[in-house]
């Protein structure tokens, strides 16, 4: 018998796909900035005459805010106000201010009286307070920053 070669069999390729291709998305435009037109030179201002105002000007502080009655003297203003707790942080310009006594506090939009109730001095509660001190002081409405706090006479 003859002996046949054995022959390698090879085995058949599979055809080639076809390379999956995936859609183009169009280009995107790039977004231009806009320029920004140039500013303009400036113009000269036309001279216009000086005129002498009729009237002296007075200051808007002084027309806005209530004058105070007579017999009150000026003792200090509020530097501060905070309103959670209703005290107004003021300092002594003259004079001295007891527990007991009426003041009259004034400002562009506040104007109210009252009878002083408690003071404090750096936490510490104290009866009477002096020139060039500053002071916590419980108020009954709300007082603002440069308001002026006047001691009003006792009757």
């Amino acid at each position: 018998m003859a002996t046949r070669k054995k022959t390698k069999s090879k085995r058949q390729k599979t055809p080639a796909r076809k390379p999956i291709t995936r859609k183009k998305t169009p280009p995107v435009k790039k977004k231009v900035a806009k320029k920004k037109p140039a500013p303009r030179p400036a113009r000269a201002l036309k001279a216009q005459p000086v005129r002498a105002p009729s009237q002296p000007a007075k200051p808007a502080a002084a027309a806005a805010a209530p004058a105070p009655s007579t017999g009150e003297e000026r003792v200090g203003t509020v530097t501060h106000y905070f309103g959670q707790l209703s005290v107004a942080a003021v300092r002594m310009e003259s004079g001295s201010l007891r527990v007991g006594d009426m003041i009259h506090v004034v400002g562009r939009t506040s104007d109210f009286r009252q009878r002083v109730e408690s003071m404090q001095v750096e936490h510490e509660s104290v009866v009477e307070v002096r020139a060039g001190q500053e002071f916590g002081l419980k108020v009954t409405e709300h007082a603002r920053e440069h308001d002026v706090v006047y001691k009003a006479a006792t009757p």
